[in-house]
């Protein structure tokens, strides 16, 4: 009985001896293959940034009141509307080509293409037609109302640019970029 019992200490010991020399030289393998550097090349780095594609980054809200006048000899029309408008801005990755993208070592330096208001719109839940006047001889001009929205979102567009949302997407857009090319394994990232 003794016998058995020092035969399967034994055994075990082996075993276990095993499956250590077994680990230690998996791990060590794990460990070589995460230190070394990851080498990219200029394409793959362009294919990579792509496809985050239209990188908005700056989104602005914005009120505006307009006043839309049709003014007729046999009478006035006029609609005035409170808009709720979304402007977001950001930068279209998707025109990136390889020569804006130059690697050297960790270092990558990249020309951005500029930024760009890429959706501008109302919200229809938050604006509103304050007041819709139609005068006596003219019939209701359903055009009206359209158009005062079209020229809210445009003014609110413009507004957005006069107040800096391209250069606020511009830099969060670098900012971004920056950090997804630091954890690719770049220790510097130039802009140009």
């Amino acid at each position: 009985m003794r016998q058995l019992r020092d035969f399967l200490i034994a055994v075990t010991a082996v075993v276990v001896l095993a499956l250590a020399v077994y680990l230690t030289f998996t791990t060590a393998g794990w460990m070589k293959r995460s230190a070394s550097a990851h080498l990219w090349s200029t394409p793959t780095v362009v294919r990579e940034v792509q496809t985050l594609s239209d990188l908005v980054t700056v989104k602005y809200v914005m009120e505006k009141v307009v006043l839309l006048d049709d003014a007729k000899w046999y009478g006035d029309s006029r609609v005035m509307l409170l808009a709720h408008g979304i402007v977001k801005a950001g930068i279209d990755l998707k025109r990136l080509q390889p020569g804006d993208v130059t690697i050297s070592g960790k270092t990558i330096s990249i020309k951005l293409p500029v930024a760009q208001v890429t959706d501008a719109y109302l919200d229809d839940t938050q604006s509103q037609v304050i007041d819709h006047s139609t005068g006596l001889l003219r019939s209701f001009d359903k055009n009206l109302e359209q158009t005062a929205r079209q020229n809210a979102v445009d003014d609110i567009a413009r507004a957005a640019r006069r107040a800096g949302i391209l250069d606020d997407a511009d830099k969060r857009a670098r900012a971004e970029l920056e950090s997804f090319l630091k954890q690719a394994g770049f220790e510097q990232v130039v802009f140009r």
